[in-house]
This record gives C-alpha cells, structure tokens and sequence, in this order.
C-alpha cells in the first residue's frame, strides 16, 4: 500500500511532467547537467555493462547511461510516474537508443533478481522516496558484486552564508518561480520540503554502509549544496 509521502510524490511529479526538464534548467540554473557529468566521470561507466537508473523520471541520466554504456550493454530506468516515463520515452526514441528500457514500478521493491547490474543510480530522487534505507538496500540487492551504486542528491552546505541563502532561495524563491513559469506553487514548495527532511550528507554515508555496502566516496558540488555519494558492493 502507498504511504501518504508515494501518494504526494506521485500526484507532484504526474502534475509537472511536462515542464520537468525545462524547471530543471531554470531552478539549478542548468548545474544538474555539470553535476551529473562530473559524476559520470568519477563511475568511469565500462561498454558492454548493465546499469539501472532509480526514480529516472524523463530519463536524462539513463540516456547518459545508455550512451556510456554502449551498444553491447543496457541501461534501464524505472520510475512510478507514468508521465515522466512518457517524456522520458520520447527522448529515448529521438536518440535511437535500442539499449535502454524505460519500465514502469516502485523503487522500494525492485522487479529484478539479486546480482543483476554493474551499475545502479539514483538522481535527486532518494529524497522523495518513503524508506531511504529500504531503497539503498534494493540498491544493493540488484548489485553484482563489485558493482557501483551512486546517488547524487541535494545537500545541506556547511559554510553559514551558503546555508542561509541555500535556505531562502529553496523556501522563497524556488515556489515563486514554479508558480511565476508553470503556475505550480504547491508542488515546487514540496521540492523545497522533501530536501529539508532529507538526511545529511554524513548522514547519508552511513546508511549506505548499514545497507551492506563496502566503501562510501562523498564528492559535494557547488559549495556541498549538492552531493553524490559513490558505494561499492562487496
């Protein structure tokens, strides 16, 4: 049964579907692009291997995934939103890319046996989920050993200044532009909301090892506004 957050979640990204990407580039001032790519550098993506992309939404990282890993490998992307997978399959289609599979489900189980990817991420969506633990132990699950899962997320900066106006722009300016640009205040505050209840950074990093991972790498972007943490599987 869906909890009362899924149920939000859902509702939030079935009603911005449409305007997703450009919000993106508008409200990270097209950062989430370099931020990603700097991640992807770091995961040095091998051809030929599989990748699965959590919470893919329109699929940007899975078709990033998909090109990295070649015509000999795969890249799958799962998400609970009908209307993101419909956007993400559009893309997916005007790239040609035969090697990615956009499938429809709930990240807190995954439909897939244990030990199946080289590769799992996870792009500003852990923060929306209802289980943050659950879904990093899914995360693992599906890993082959040796494998790599990443979650590149909002983040909380240390420096004071950073922080207060971090804190402003989220809880003042980022509502007002959803609702200036898309007439969408309520799901732009949920934005903001979700990434105030989200664990730390350091937070984070533990429960990646209390779900059964190896080895934890933080690298944070942008003054530690944002953070991707890089797991191994044992």
């Amino acid at each position: 049964m869906a909890t009362q957050k899924e149920n939000k979640v859902y509702q939030v990204f079935q009603s911005i579907s449409g305007n997703y990407d450009h919000m993106n580039s508008v409200i990270s001032f097209r950062l989430h692009k370099r931020w990603r790519k700097k991640t992807m550098k770091q995961m040095n993506v091998r051809r030929g291997a599989k990748a699965l992309d959590l919470c893919c939404g329109t699929a940007d990282w899975t078709i990033q995934l998909g090109k990295a890993v070649g015509k000999g490998g795969s890249a799958t992307g799962i998400d609970f939103s009908e209307k993101m997978l419909e956007v993400g399959r559009e893309k997916v289609h005007r790239e040609q890319l035969a090697n990615i599979d956009l499938i429809h489900g709930n990240v807190n189980s995954l439909p897939f046996p244990d030990n199946s990817f080289d590769y799992v991420t996870i792009g500003f969506g852990l923060r929306n989920v209802s289980d943050y633990l659950r879904v990093l132990k899914e995360m693992e699950r599906v890993l082959k050993p040796g494998g790599t899962a990443v979650c590149l997320e909002t983040s909380w900066p240390e420096n004071s200044i950073v922080e207060k106006f971090y804190s402003f722009y989220f809880q003042s300016v980022m509502p007002v532009i959803g609702k200036v640009l898309i007439n969408r205040y309520d799901e732009y505050r949920w934005l903001q909301e979700s990434t105030l209840a989200f664990p730390s950074k350091e937070t984070l990093g533990v429960m990646f090892m209390e779900a059964g991972f190896s080895q934890v790498q933080m690298s944070p972007y942008s003054a530690g506004t944002v953070c991707a943490h890089i797991a191994r599987k044992k």
